[in-house]
């Protein structure tokens, strides 16, 4: 009777751990890069944001300063920009849509608009469209 209870106890636990994914030497995932300096997809444009938050706290409307440059290091002015961001693991977008509001000179750029509403891995992606180049920087932010 004992044997029968503690395998009626046993069973749960043993199908769950079948549904979890085999832990295997260099399955883990690799580290995102969470820089605030970051290289475009297609290698043409450098972008660095600053945070008015540090750190960066969850639902609170904040203003960001992104700064656009070229690889040589020469401010990129006068761009046109589209910010879009989410949570890639929950398959969602931001509570808000960030823009950008005002073109500072120098490559800086004012964002307002942001927020997170919650703990965990979000990026924000800036597609940059400046004098006939073309690039979209992505910033990972794992926040707590």
């Amino acid at each position: 009777m004992a044997y029968r209870i503690a395998l009626l106890l046993l069973l749960p636990a043993l199908l769950f751990a079948a549904c979890l994914p085999a832990a295997t030497p260099g399955s883990e995932p690799a580290p995102r890069d969470e820089s605030t300096t970051r290289i475009g997809d297609n290698g043409l444009l450098r972008a660095t944001y600053i945070s008015e938050l540090d750190p960066i706290a969850i639902n609170e409307l904040h203003t960001w300063t992104l700064h656009v440059e070229t690889l040589a290091g020469d401010p990129v002015t006068d761009a046109a920009i589209h910010v879009s961001g989410g949570m890639p693991e929950h398959n969602h977008g931001m509570p808000t849509q960030p823009q950008v509001t005002e073109n500072l000179g120098g490559g800086d750029y004012r964002v307002e608009g942001v927020q997170f509403q919650m703990g965990g891995w979000w990026t924000i992606t800036f597609d940059i469209d400046a004098g006939g180049m073309q690039d979209a920087v992505t910033f990972n932010l794992q926040l707590k």
